[in-house]
């Protein structure tokens, strides 16, 4: 194990088969003014670079939790989560921007752009976060590989939902992560336009060797992944055979 400058704890691989990913053993508690809540109970997973995963399950099952974990925008009460050879409870706050700046992309189901900004402005910004001096060129080869490079100067509202979300998608992955966490990215589509974007993920991820951690309670979105993991009340009840 060694330490960089900016705190991060860097596990040195053995092999290439190394998860990219590890969850391990991990609970992860809340306090309300009257009680401890349990969202995640000692759950253990694993994704490889490049796979595609659904976590499947209903509303309050743990999914969105998970996907915080695994992003390091959250921590666990217990047990451990490791990005990339990296254990993100080891990390300063310097380490953690660094760690979701360079590995990790978010797709969410509101889209979560900038009103203000036009579509490549939107795409834009994790490159002007981290300091890129002229981002315009990669932001548009990003809009091209979603296939919307003719709208990057049109203002997001006069989007279609599926437009939105491909604007998200390339927002998330303009940086180049190794991981792309989607949380019911096609929760607020119509069937034939979600069933698109399902298929500019999984090209994400078979062309550009991107995992995907998908959460889900659509049984249809979670067939277009390579491997599905059921979720109820916190825990994994089902690993695929």
């Amino acid at each position: 194990m060694s330490v960089d400058e900016t705190g991060l704890r860097v596990a040195v691989r053995a092999d290439a088969n190394v998860p990219l990913l590890s969850i391990e053993h991990v609970t992860k508690e809340y306090s309300t003014e009257s009680e401890r809540v349990r969202a995640l109970d000692d759950v253990s997973l694993a994704v490889g670079a490049g796979q595609f995963l659904a976590l499947m399950g209903r509303s309050g099952c743990g999914k969105s939790t998970l996907l915080h974990l695994a992003g390091a925008m959250d921590f666990p009460t217990a047990g451990h989560v490791r990005l990339d050879g990296v254990a993100t409870d080891g990390l300063n706050e310097q380490g953690l921007t660094k760690l979701r700046r360079e590995k990790v992309g978010f797709v969410f189901q509101s889209f979560q752009l900038l009103n203000t900004l036009s579509v490549v402005e939107n795409v834009e910004v994790p490159l002007l976060l981290a300091g890129h001096a002229n981002p315009r060129p990669i932001a548009m080869e990003r809009l091209a590989s979603v296939g919307i490079a003719e709208l990057a100067h049109r203002m997001t509202h006069q989007l279609s939902g599926g437009q939105m979300q491909r604007v998200a998608i390339a927002r998330a992955l303009v940086h180049g992560p190794r991981i792309l966490l989607a949380d019911e990215p096609t929760g607020n589509l119509d069937t034939a336009t979600g069933n698109a974007i399902l298929e500019l993920l999984r090209r994400v991820s078979t062309d550009q060797n991107v995992a995907i951690l998908m959460a889900t309670h659509s049984a249809e979105a979670a067939a277009i992944a390579d491997r599905v993991v059921r979720m109820r009340d916190g825990q994994i009840v089902q690993e695929p055979g």
